[in-house]
């Protein structure tokens, strides 16, 4: 997975990791102050996110989400033999675990991160896989640079302006390239993000796209997380220039007993927690 957290824009909760009081609302936040905020919040809570889920997440290991879906099954980018020799990027890439399972499949995987420490983080795993420091919206790449993107829950719910991404991944693809990126059900926003029965009653519309911020006594974001209903995701894909190839939505299995969040087997084996989006560049 990547630098974003599993902590759902439902979450209403205080950030643990900012040092302030921060008040949880729903308000309008713009591209940069999106961005500020996620950086910033990396920076704080990379050295706990990678702490506490760093063995689910594996050195080099390809999860796609809480539910354990593995790259390695799943094979979403192509069959594993496929990717040999294949320029790939990893955005949202946090310590680079994915990236890292992508070099030992042979292929050349650039790993980029908004946040500092999450890569530095990926340097104290392995310094195997190139590594960069920038915004998904300004992608530092030339046009055509690789065959293939990915992202497992980075980035993508975290930006004001998704098309805009889309339209940045579309440019450095080659002709047919495939991107495939990770987040959070959509529908989960309608459900408190708790992994008991308390987490299985709708408490909110699934229709309101006023993004969730944590601010401190400034109302300065701390972080932000904004909500796209699936229409809405499939729309971007589309507006970005790409064709939808598959829509995945990972059930819970039987071995994951652990609790993440508000992801839980509970939870899980009722309702979706994942969206994986599977798209192509013509």
């Amino acid at each position: 997975m990547n630098q974003e957290d599993y902590a759902s824009e439902d979450a209403y909760t205080v950030d643990p990791g900012s040092g302030e009081d921060a008040e949880a609302t729903r308000r309008d936040a713009g591209e940069a102050e999106s961005s500020r905020a996620s950086r910033s919040w990396w920076d704080r809570n990379a050295d706990e996110y990678q702490s506490d889920h760093g063995a689910f997440l594996g050195d080099d290991r390809f999860v796609w989400g809480p539910e354990g879906l593995d790259e390695a099954q799943a094979a979403l980018l192509g069959p594993a033999a496929s990717l040999r020799d294949k320029d790939v990027l990893e955005i949202g890439a946090g310590a680079a675990q994915c990236a890292r399972w992508l070099a030992a499949q042979g292929a050349r995987p650039v790993a980029l991160d908004l946040s500092h420490r999450q890569l530095q983080h990926a340097l104290r795993i392995g310094e195997d896989v190139p590594l960069v420091e920038a915004d998904a919206g300004r992608l530092p790449f030339r046009a055509g640079s690789f065959d293939l993107a990915c992202s497992s829950y980075g980035a993508v719910p975290f930006v004001a302006d998704p098309v805009n991404v889309m339209r940045e991944v579309h440019r450095v693809l080659r002709p047919g390239g495939r991107w495939v990126f990770s987040v959070t059900h959509p529908i989960r926003w309608a459900f408190p993000d708790e992994p008991g029965p308390e987490g299985l009653s709708v408490a909110a519309s699934y229709f309101d796209r006023t993004p969730y911020v944590e601010q401190d006594e400034r109302g300065r974001a701390l972080y932000v997380e904004h909500h796209r209903t699936i229409g809405d995701r499939v729309r971007d894909v589309v507006a970005g220039g790409f064709r939808l190839l598959d829509l995945v939505e990972p059930e819970w299995p039987e071995w994951n007993s652990q609790e993440w969040g508000g992801w839980s087997p509970l939870r899980g084996n009722l309702i979706p927690g994942t969206a994986i989006f599977v798209c192509e560049r013509d």
